[in-house]
């Protein structure tokens, strides 16, 4: 493959400012000029904050997911838990151990990184860190913020690529999370 010019470099930021900064979002537009000169004064990025999301398996190979109305897409899904990474957390894990805790009373001591991902490098800012925690178990209540309504779901380990497969989890993050998860188990 020939390559005349090499239009493969980071664009120059010429110019940017916060259009957005509410407290669950901001949005910031950028004048940048491209690797060929060319330059764009209204490029938008959704700076948000890095997420992580937890495969939890209890001992007994059950899957924790969770149950709940996601307005943006005005449905209700099932999802892996997850969240934000809050500002003052240095590491990822212990934000995956909170959410996981919060969202549905489990916790483990097993947590392992299985990726770190870009979700959307075209538009959004932030990283996603998938985890997989064995040997889950239930040490709480839920403890959910006035906005959260969640239902708490024990899935058999067998049945999670059926339900992939079948249109019942369709949040991208947890099929990817879901698939790494299951290959590393070896199902």
């Amino acid at each position: 493959m020939e390559n005349k010019v090499n239009t493969l470099a980071p664009w120059k930021v010429l110019k940017s400012e916060m259009v957005v900064e509410e407290k669950w979002y901001k949005l910031r537009r950028d004048h940048v000029m491209l690797p060929n000169g060319l330059e764009m004064d209204d490029y938008y990025v959704s700076v948000r904050p890095n997420v992580v999301l937890v495969f939890p398996l209890t001992e007994d190979n059950h899957v924790i997911f969770v149950r709940q109305y996601k307005h943006a897409a005005g449905d209700i899904f099932i999802e892996l838990p997850g969240g934000v990474v809050d500002e003052i957390e240095t590491e990822p894990t212990e934000a995956a151990k909170r959410e996981m805790l919060e969202e549905t009373g489990f916790t483990s001591d097993e947590v392992e990184l299985l990726l770190e991902v870009t979700d959307n490098p075209t538009k959004d800012t932030n990283r996603m860190y998938y985890y997989l925690a064995r040997n889950v178990k239930r040490v709480a209540a839920q403890d959910l913020d006035e906005s959260e309504a969640i239902e708490v779901l024990k899935v058999p380990l067998h049945e999670v690529v059926d339900m992939i497969s079948e249109g019942k989890i369709k949040v991208s993050g947890s099929v990817a999370l879901c698939l790494l998860a299951l290959r590393k188990l070896g199902v």
